[in-house]
């Protein structure tokens, strides 16, 4: 089975994770599987090495001075689909909207639903959801709103996860410990979230809880990392430095991190905070409840659903605070309740699921 699956970005977004490891368990199970992907500003390749089993199309995709969010989006999608050929394939399947727009007949897998307000991206995102001739969810909340606004019944397919790599950051193996250490020596303890700074990762909510823990553990410091985005959030990032500098925060802002240095950032962490107020599964707490962290994360029905009780919940400023407090204390039936739950997720059950509905939904 020739499978192509189409993505909109190079960088580690959630949706571009999930395309690279589904990817390699397609093709660890036989599939010939190729992954598309604009390729930003020069970018010669994917965030982190792909397993070579796995083809690679990237089309160069030039950044444009003073070009708008919508501007981008629109070349996006015109750029992608002038240089696809989905003769070549039995299978198209697009992983955002982007790319669903791109490539016209395909499966599409919804992460999780966007709202905009400008008109052409409001029609994108509909497009995108409406046009494709078979879906895919990663959790049953995201297909429950599916079905909810459109009437539409997509397959739910979770995630999968890379147990070993964040479970051994946190072994105590020498080289483990010594990552874990130099980020200890560099950051001190902190609370660490992954995502960046934007909107629907709560991240300024996190800042305001993070001063009422500073009053209680004033040791205690907050680390962000990831951040690349499509989106233009200057106007977010301009309120968050405003609300940073007004609590004088002991703050680290890391940026996009090395793919080789992120289990032990998560590892290193004392708590993993995840505010987000829009989610579709939660890849990036899944992946530090491998690696043994206590998870703060928001009180929203998805999480609930993807992770139980194995995390701990907060619907306010004020809650998140007491819970990245009482998150500090070890609590080892979670932590193992936790462990649990991310080592069953696995990638090849996840591409085994994929093959059975692509062999159910043929183009």
């Amino acid at each position: 089975m020739r499978v192509a699956l189409i993505t909109y970005s190079t960088k580690p977004r959630g949706g571009v994770v999930h395309t690279l490891n589904l990817a390699e368990a397609l093709a660890r199970l036989g599939a010939e599987v190729t992954v598309w992907s604009l390729a930003r500003g020069g970018d010669q390749g994917f965030f982190r090495t792909i397993d070579p089993v796995v083809h690679q199309r990237l089309v160069p995709f030039e950044n444009r001075d003073g070009e708008s969010i919508t501007e981008r989006i629109v070349r996006s999608i015109d750029t992608l689909r002038a240089a696809f050929t989905a003769v070549e394939y039995d299978i198209v399947h697009a992983q955002d909207c982007i790319s669903a727009n791109a490539v016209g007949h395909c499966i599409r897998t919804i992460h999780h639903l966007d709202q905009f307000t400008t008109p052409i991206l409001a029609e994108c995102h509909e497009k995108a959801v409406v046009a494709p001739y078979a879906r895919i969810c990663v959790s049953r909340g995201v297909a429950d709103e599916v079905r909810a606004e459109w009437g539409l019944t997509p397959t739910v397919i979770p995630n999968g996860v890379d147990f070993a790599r964040f479970h051994d950051a946190a072994s105590n193996a020498p080289e483990a410990i010594a990552r874990r250490e130099g980020w200890r020596n560099r950051l001190g303890r902190y609370v660490l979230a992954v995502g960046g700074i934007e909107p629907r990762k709560g991240s300024i909510d996190l800042l305001d809880a993070c001063a009422l823990v500073r009053d209680v553990d004033p040791d205690l410091g907050l680390v962000f990392a990831g951040g690349e985005t499509l989106f233009d959030y200057r106007d977010y990032r301009s309120e968050f430095d405003c609300r940073h500098t007004e609590l004088g925060l002991r703050t680290t802002v890391l940026g996009p991190v090395d793919d080789d240095q992120l289990p032990s950032l998560v590892a290193a962490s004392e708590v993993f905070a995840f505010p987000s107020t829009k989610e579709g599964f939660g890849l990036a707490a899944m992946e530090a409840l491998a690696a043994g962290r206590p998870v703060v994360a928001r009180e929203l029905p998805i999480l609930r659903e993807v992770f139980g009780d194995t995390v701990r919940y907060a619907e306010s400023a004020d809650s998140l605070a007491d819970e990245i407090l009482a998150a500090r204390t070890p609590d080892a039936q979670r932590a193992h309740h936790g462990r649990s739950l991310a080592r069953s997720l696995t990638w090849k059950a996840a591409a085994r699921a994929h093959l059975a509905f692509y062999r159910d939904h043929p183009a």
